[in-house]
């Protein structure tokens, strides 16, 4: 599989995606454009496809990341509750802090997930039987339980309807001078990249990495540090979307493996490719009037991870 295809199918994609919307501005158009089809195109639906590439590369990557640190498919930051948590900092931000500034929540937001992230790993380390199924329930369990306590917390202090716009990820809302704090994750994704060795053999175990030489806590703290901090900023800017960090890097390790390091550019480029073509969908499908992508993706994303379950439970009770 060549990642040049790749590279190919998200530019086609990405010139479709700009050039989607309820006012009609074709390509062939580019050369006399109004003033309000420049506004558009600059404002809205650029800023638009670069959100859409740089949130399904981050939560895809941090899909990866958390696989490989727990050795366990099917860990991510949905089924780890640390989306769940970035919800919860950006909840006590909004409370405390009325007119709170986007850098605000997400401070609040990136230190919540950190937390949240931790206690899970910290719950995983402390299970004697880690079965490939149970140890995703716990986090799915995890983040039940903080959201709901989210959910109280915003209808007691009335920010039900404020919060509710992070409950379910939505491209809609992103303009110029929203979404440029998303550029954080492309310096994550390098770290990740240039780390992938010593991320490998901090999941095989910590006495493994102690004999070579690695600092077992550092780097898994690291890798921790690293995915909530691309989790909370996707949360914050768009919203949650559900079980992408789950599917994507399932779907790419049946055809290119799993050596993180070469498995990386695919899953980030896939992630990001997924998410424009559901993000493409939910903009036709009721055409002039569109669908919240997290619905989309939450959709797809349930129904592959019982699929992936289904077969895990299969191939677990053809061994016994």
């Amino acid at each position: 599989m060549k990642l040049r295809y790749f590279v190919i199918i998200l530019l086609i994609l990405s010139i479709i995606s700009i050039f989607i919307g309820v006012v009609n501005v074709t390509p062939g158009s580019l050369m006399k454009l109004s003033e309000n089809d420049k506004n558009i195109l600059l404002n809205s639906r650029i800023p638009r496809t670069v959100s859409i590439i740089l949130a399904g590369v981050a939560l895809s990557v941090a899909g990866l990341l958390m696989q490989q640190l727990t050795r366990n498919k099917f860990v991510s930051p949905t089924t780890a509750g640390t989306m769940d948590f970035a919800k919860l900092g950006i909840l006590i931000a909004m409370i405390f802090f009325t007119e709170a500034h986007i850098l605000i929540k997400l401070s609040f937001a990136i230190i919540s997930a950190i937390i949240g992230t931790m206690v899970f790993m910290g719950i995983v380390r402390r299970i004697k039987y880690k079965d490939a199924i149970f140890i995703p329930l716990v986090g799915l369990m995890l983040g039940n339980i903080v959201s709901s306590f989210a959910t109280f917390m915003a209808l007691r202090f009335n920010a039900m309807q404020s919060i509710g716009n992070f409950f379910v990820g939505d491209f809609s809302m992103i303009t110029t001078g929203r979404y440029e704090i998303l550029i954080i994750i492309i310096p994550m994704v390098i770290v990740i990249y240039f780390f992938a060795h010593h991320f490998t053999i901090v999941g095989m175990g910590e006495s493994f990495s102690r004999n070579l030489g690695i600092s077992y806590d550092k780097i898994m703290n690291l890798g921790i540090v690293i995915a909530a901090i691309v989790s909370a900023t996707v949360v914050v800017t768009i919203g949650v979307l559900p079980f992408l960090g789950l599917i994507v890097p399932n779907i790419v390790n049946l055809f290119v493996g799993d050596h993180l390091q070469k498995t990386l550019p695919f899953t980030a480029l896939f992630g990001a490719i997924l998410v424009m073509i559901a993000d493409i969908f939910s903009r036709l499908i009721i055409f002039p009037y569109e669908i919240p992508i997290g619905l989309t993706l939450g959709i797809l994303g349930s129904v592959i991870f019982m699929v992936l379950l289904l077969l895990r439970r299969g191939n677990y009770a053809e061994k016994i």
